[in-house]
């Protein structure tokens, strides 16, 4: 049975989706939003009741993350739900998973064992420390990860202890980190004809996003700390106060420097051998923001927002997330994207931060129910109808 397709880029690819709370999902999620015929593994227990793991179906998060989706039910702890699984992914192109290390294996869904059957299966793992290594059975989750990936040490003001930041942003770019490896496996697939087992962490992934923090103690022995809501090196960036709220002015050079300090009325700034250089700038930072928010205080955001990018200082306003779904420029972006569906509910949900212009992402179908599509998928793998109702007969579906 043919169904709604998100985009054509990656319409010839099949994969099975057995994550659950963020960052699996994140990962599969960006396969689906390019088309990929994805399929929601839900798993069911032997009773017949199931695991619904990352909060209410209904609810924005659990939408969100499983748009442009189809799901169907199987219990995976029971021999022949084993098998069943087992032929959908002798079929399947991609199969991604997020449990700990060592359930895969027990449950005999592992790669090694899949590959056996599929060589050209490419299989995501996403754990919180890795596939192997002295905590590889230790279970993950976003904030330790930001605490061990050293994410925390930077965030927040000097003096104020450690802080997580506001988006669970270990399992988000472990997630898209999947789904880049995932997208590069199968690229190379296309040359060798094999699959192979693509795998990434929370941990990794946090780490990987220190980027020059992390670069700076590699090469230079140098530790970042917290700067609160300065730039670590280019200055004055930051917020400043205004007559109704707040600004973020960025300068990154001594030309913008000077641009800004023409902009606030203040040129004598760019003389004052306190602040006339940039190493100057650093070590008189403190000062220097004060003396700038004295002036940013006469005038409202809005008015310092035009001046300023007039002037040619890169700023802008600091908004609540209603706020900002408001601004004229998200608006045409068309980020915030409604899902059709036939019970005329309403959903709108965050849609693809990239664009591509023969083969773009749409909201397809809105995400499924739980195991909406069982006999559906099943009959496109092959199974008979007498096999599938045999299999609901057993609570294996």
């Amino acid at each position: 049975m043919p169904f709604p397709r998100a985009s054509q880029a990656l319409s010839r690819f099949t994969v099975l989706d057995l994550t659950r709370v963020r960052s699996g999902p994140t990962c599969v999620r960006q396969l689906a939003d390019w088309g990929a015929n994805v399929i929601k593994i839900d798993a069911l227990l032997e009773d017949g009741g199931g695991e619904q793991p990352g909060g209410p179906r209904q609810g924005s998060d659990f939408q969100n993350l499983h748009r442009n989706k189809r799901a169907m039910t199987l219990n995976l702890k029971d021999p022949k739900g084993l098998e069943v699984f087992k032929r959908l992914a002798e079929q399947a192109d991609v199969v991604v998973e997020n449990f700990r290390p060592d359930v895969k294996a027990k449950l005999g869904i592992d790669y090694e064992s899949l590959r056996q059957i599929n060589p050209r299966l490419v299989y995501g793992s996403i754990s919180g420390f890795g596939q192997d290594g002295p905590y590889h059975k230790r279970p993950g989750f976003d904030q330790i990860a930001q605490g061990m990936g050293g994410l925390m040490s930077i965030t927040g003001a000097p003096g104020e202890g450690p802080m997580r930041v506001g988006i669970p942003v270990a399992d988000l770019t472990a997630g898209l980190f999947c789904a880049l490896g995932i997208l590069t496996a199968l690229l190379e697939r296309d040359v060798s004809g094999e699959g192979q087992w693509v795998q990434t962490s929370l941990l990794q992934a946090q780490i990987f996003m220190l980027d020059f923090q992390a670069s700076r103690w590699l090469m230079e022995k140098d530790v970042a700390k917290q700067a609160g809501n300065n730039h670590p090196t280019s200055i004055p960036t930051g917020v400043f106060k205004t007559s109704d709220g707040y600004i973020n002015i960025a300068t990154t050079g001594g030309r913008i420097w000077e641009r800004c300090a023409q902009a606030i009325g203040a040129p004598e700034l760019v003389t004052n051998p306190d602040y006339a250089t940039a190493p100057a700038r650093s070590k008189n930072r403190d000062a220097l923001n004060a003396v700038i928010s004295k002036f940013t205080e006469k005038k409202s955001t809005e008015t310092w927002v035009k001046e300023l990018n007039e002037a040619g200082v890169p700023c802008g306003p600091i908004y609540s997330i209603d706020q900002m779904f408001e601004d004229a420029q998200v608006k045409h972006l068309g980020i915030a994207q409604h899902v059709p569906n036939d019970e005329n509910r309403h959903i709108q949900l965050v849609g693809q931060p990239v664009s591509l212009s023969r083969t773009p992402s749409t909201m397809a179908a809105r995400p499924p129910e739980f195991g909406e599509q069982t006999e559906e998928v099943l009959a496109e793998f092959g199974f008979a109808k007498d096999e599938i109702a045999e299999l609901r007969q057993r609570k294996v579906v």
